[in-house]
C-alpha cells in the first residue's frame, strides 16, 4: 500500500496533535486486505484479543473473545459490531498498512485494529487518549466529530467501554472504501455503519502518560536499589524547634530521589526496552529449529531474504557518529559500525537488504542469528 496524494509533511505541520482531518482515497490503489470471514475466524482464536459489541435501544454490551463459532449465527438484527485487535501481527497484508505511516516514529505505532459492523453498528460516541487513523475498507461509515474531552468530561456507567455522557457532534462525513479520517487525541467521535458489510482498519498510535512513565520507571529502577542506601546526616545541628523538617534535610532526601530520576542515559535504555516491549509478551514467536551462524550466512548468500516480524517492535536511540543501542522487544543490543549500519536498516525498512559485506563480519551475523532465533526476523521462502 502507497499513498498517492497525502502530503504528510503538510500533515504533520497543520493536523498531526491539533485538529482532525479528512483525507478522501488518497492511495494509489485500495484493495481491501481482509474479508469479513476471515476477521471472524480471528476472534474465535485463544491468541487474538477481541470483542463483540451489542446495541439494544441506546445502550451498549460488550462480549471479551475468544467467540464461539456459533456466536455470529445468533446475531439478530439489532447493530451489532466485532472488534479484532492487533490483527496486522496475523495477516501480512493487513501488517502493509502500517507502512506508508512510517513517517511517525516506529516506537509511537501501536497496531491495526480491524471492525465489522451490521447496519447501524457502532461502539457509541467516545474520545481516545491516542492519535489514530480511520481507514475505510468495505462499506460505509458515517463519523460525527464532536469537540475536545479529557478525564474530566462525564462518561456513562459501563464495565467495559468508555462512552460519552453526552456527545455533540459538530462535523459529519460518510466514508467510502479508501477514505481516510486522523483523529488528534481528545477529540469526541462517533462512527456508525451505513448499510452491510462496513469493515473500518484502525491504525492506532502510543502516547504514553506522565502517570505511566513514572510508575514504570520507577518499578524498573527499585530492584536495582539496596536498602544500605539510605538517608544519613553526620553534621547535623540543633534546630530549637525538632518538630521542623528542615530545608537540609528536604534537600538531601529530594536529591536521593532526584539523583536517581534524573539519570538520563539509563533513562533512555529504559525506555527503548519498554517502548519495544510487544504488545502480547507471552506469545512465542521462536522458530521450531534454532540455526546457527554458518547456516545463516548460508541461507543469506543463497537469495533468501529476511523479513521482520510484523509483531516485533524495532527502534534505536543514538549514542555516537557510530554507535547506537538497537531495541527489539523489550531487548537492547549495543551496535557499532558495522552494526550500526544494520540496526538503522532493521529499523527502516520490514524487509532486509542484505550488504555483502555484512556477511563477512562475525558480530554483525551474530546479532542477525540472534534475532532470527528470537523470533524477531524470519526467513522469506517465497
Amino acid at each position: 500500500m502507497k499513498f498517492q496524494t497525502f502530503d504528510t509533511a503538510a500533515f504533520l505541520r497543520d493536523y498531526w496533535q491539533k485538529r482532525p482531518l479528512l483525507i478522501r482515497n488518497p492511495w494509489q490503489s485500495w484493495r481491501n486486505p481482509l474479508s469479513p470471514d476471515e476477521l471472524a475466524g480471528l476472534a474465535c482464536e485463544d491468541h487474538v484479543e477481541s470483542r463483540l459489541i451489542t446495541q439494544s435501544s441506546d445502550d451498549w454490551n460488550a462480549e471479551h473473545g475468544p467467540l464461539p463459532e456459533t456466536r455470529f449465527g445468533e446475531l439478530g438484527k439489532s447493530p451489532w459490531t466485532l472488534l479484532v485487535q492487533a490483527v496486522d501481527q496475523h495477516v501480512a497484508e493487513v501488517a502493509a498498512l502500517i507502512a506508508p505511516f512510517r513517517f511517525i516514529p516506529n516506537w509511537r505505532i501501536d497496531d491495526v485494529m480491524v471492525s465489522y459492523a451490521s447496519d447501524g453498528g457502532g461502539v457509541g460516541p467516545h474520545f481516545d487518549h491516542y492519535d489514530v487513523f480511520l481507514v475505510q475498507g468495505l462499506g460505509q461509515r458515517r463519523w460525527q466529530i464532536g469537540g475536545m474531552c479529557d478525564d474530566q468530561t462525564a462518561l456513562r456507567p459501563h464495565e467495559d467501554l468508555l462512552l460519552l455522557a453526552q456527545f455533540d457532534p459538530v462535523d459529519e462525513w460518510i466514508l467510502e472504501p479508501g477514505d481516510m479520517l486522523y483523529i488528534p487525541p481528545g477529540i469526541a467521535h462517533n462512527g456508525i455503519a451505513v448499510g452491510k458489510d462496513c469493515m473500518t482498519y484502525s491504525i492506532g498510535f502510543r502516547s504514553p502518560s506522565r502517570k505511566e512513565l513514572i510508575g514504570s520507571w520507577c518499578d524498573d529502577l527499585l530492584p536495582q536499589l539496596t536498602d544500605s542506601d539510605r538517608y544519613c546526616d553526620p553534621d547535623l545541628s540543633f534546630q530549637s524547634n525538632p518538630g521542623e523538617i528542615s530545608a537540609t534535610a528536604i534537600g538531601q532526601l529530594h536529591a536521593m530521589v532526584t539523583e536517581q530520576l534524573a539519570d538520563r542515559e539509563t533513562f533512555a535504555r529504559w525506555f527503548g526496552q519498554y517502548s519495544s516491549t510487544p504488545r502480547y509478551p507471552e506469545t512465542d514467536w521462536r522458530p521450531e529449529d534454532l540455526i546457527a551462524n554458518e547456516e545463516l550466512v548460508r541461507l543469506l548468500g543463497a537469495g533468501h531474504a529476511l523479513l521482520r516480524n510484523p509483531a516485533s517492535r524495532f527502534s534505536f536511540i543514538r549514542k555516537g557518529k557510530q554507535e547506537l543501542l538497537l531495541f527489539v522487544d523489550g531487548k537492547a543490543f549495543d551496535c557499532s559500525n558495522e552494526t550500526t549500519d544494520l540496526a538503522e536498516a532493521l529499523c527502516a525498512h520490514t524487509d532486509l537488504d542484505i550488504r555483502p559485506a555484512w556477511l563477512e563480519a562475525e558480530h554483525v551475523v551474530t546479532l542477525l542469528t540472534e534475532l532470527y532465533n528470537l523470533g524477531n526476523l524470519s526467513f522469506n521462502w517465497d
